[in-house]
C-alpha cells in the first residue's frame, strides 16, 4: 500500500514503460486516463477517477512525434485542472522544441517560450525536466521549475566500467560545462572540439583542445539527433590517435539516419537513459540504455513532500 495517498500519477502515450518504472519506484499504480485520437486527428482524453484534492504528476516527454506528444500533454493537465486536482506537475524527461530558444536570425520564433506559455496555460503548477539543452528555457515559465541532470547517472556507469586514463570530451564548445561536470566525477581531465555549423544538423570539425593521444575519450552531449557530430567528432578523435571511444548522452532523439551513422562509425559503445523511447528500428547493440526512472521518482517524492530537490545532486 503506498504511503502517497494524494499523490497521483499520469501519463498520454509518450513512454508508458518509463511512467511504469517510475511508478513501481513510488509504489503507487499509473492513474486511469484514456487518451486516444480520433479518426480526424483530434486528441480526445477522459479521466478515469476522481482527482479532487490530488497531488498530481503528469509524465510526458515531449518527443517523436513531438506535436502528438504535447498536445497529450496539454489537453491531460487541462483536464486534470477542471477536475480540480491541487496542484499539477509536468514532468517532461525531455523537452521537446528546447533548440528553438532564442532568435538565431532576423524573423525567427522563439518556440521554446510559445511552449512554455502553452504549458502554463493549461494549468499546470510546476514542471520537471531532464537536462534541457538551454538552461534559460528554466527562465520561459513564471511558474517553479526543477532542473535535473543525466550527468551523475551517466557518470555512475563509466565509474563502474573503470576504464583507465580515460579523457572526458566536449563535442563543441556549447557543452563544456556539462562535459566539466562529467570530468570532474569521474577525476579525468578534459578536451574540447571546436566545430562550426554551416547549416543545421550539418557540422563541421575545426580541431581538438586538448591531449587525446593513446587514451580512451569519453564523449557527452545532452542529445544525440541526427548522430552527424557525434560521428565526426569520433573520427576525429581518432584521427588524432584517441585509444577508442565511448559516447553518452541524456536524450537519444536518433532521427533520420542516426542509428545507421552510429553502426558505420568507430565509437566503442553509446549509453544513453530512458527519457525518450527507443522504437525497434532505433535498437543497436551499440547502445546503452541507463534508466532516469529513480531519479525522476525520487525528485517527484521531493516535491510532493515539500523537500529539496537540488539536494539529490550534493
Amino acid at each position: 500500500m503506498s504511503n502517497f495517498k494524494k499523490l497521483k500519477v499520469f501519463t498520454g502515450n509518450a513512454h508508458p514503460g518509463l511512467v511504469s518504472e517510475i511508478a513501481e519506484y513510488l509504489g503507487v499504480e499509473v492513474s486511469a486516463a484514456f487518451v486516444q485520437t480520433f479518426s480526424d486527428g483530434e486528441i480526445n482524453v477522459a479521466i478515469g477517477e476522481s482527482v479532487r484534492g490530488a497531488d498530481v504528476f503528469v509524465i510526458q516527454p515531449t518527443c517523436m512525434p513531438v506535436n502528438d506528444n504535447l498536445m497529450e500533454l496539454l489537453i491531460l493537465v487541462d483536464a486534470l485542472r477542471r477536475a480540480s486536482a491541487r496542484r499539477i506537475t509536468a514532468v517532461i524527461p525531455y523537452y521537446g522544441y528546447a533548440r528553438q530558444d532564442r532568435k538565431a536570425k532576423a524573423r525567427d520564433p522563439i518556440t521554446a517560450k510559445l511552449v512554455a506559455n502553452l504549458i502554463v496555460a493549461s494549468g499546470a503548477r510546476r514542471v520537471l525536466a531532464v537536462d534541457l539543452h538551454a538552461g534559460q528555457i528554466q527562465g520561459f515559465f513564471d511558474i517553479p521549475f526543477d532542473h535535473l541532470q543525466g550527468v551523475p547517472i551517466l557518470a555512475e556507469y563509466f565509474i563502474n566500467k573503470n576504464i583507465e586514463d580515460a579523457v572526458v570530451v566536449s563535442p563543441d564548445l556549447g557543452g563544456v560545462t556539462r562535459a566539466r561536470v562529467l570530468a570532474g566525477r569521474l577525476h579525468a581531465p578534459l578536451a574540447i572540439i571546436d566545430k562550426r555549423r554551416p547549416k543545421p544538423n550539418v557540422a563541421e570539425v575545426m580541431h581538438i583542445i586538448g591531449d587525446v593521444e593513446g587514451k580512451p575519450v569519453i564523449m557527452i552531449d545532452d542529445i544525440i539527433d541526427t548522430a552527424g557530430t557525434i560521428s565526426l567528432g569520433a573520427q576525429a578523435l581518432l584521427d588524432k590517435g584517441a585509444k577508442e571511444v565511448y559516447v553518452c548522452c541524456t536524450h537519444p532523439v536518433l532521427s533520420g539516419g542516426a542509428i545507421e551513422r552510429l553502426n558505420r562509425s568507430f565509437i566503442k559503445e553509446v549509453v544513453v537513459t530512458n527519457t525518450i523511447p527507443l522504437a525497434d528500428e532505433k535498437r543497436s547493440e551499440r547502445i546503452k540504455t541507463l534508466s532516469i526512472a529513480p531519479l525522476l521518482g525520487e525528485a517527484i517524492i521531493r516535491i510532493h513532500e515539500d523537500l529539496s530537490v537540488s539536494k539529490l545532486f550534493d
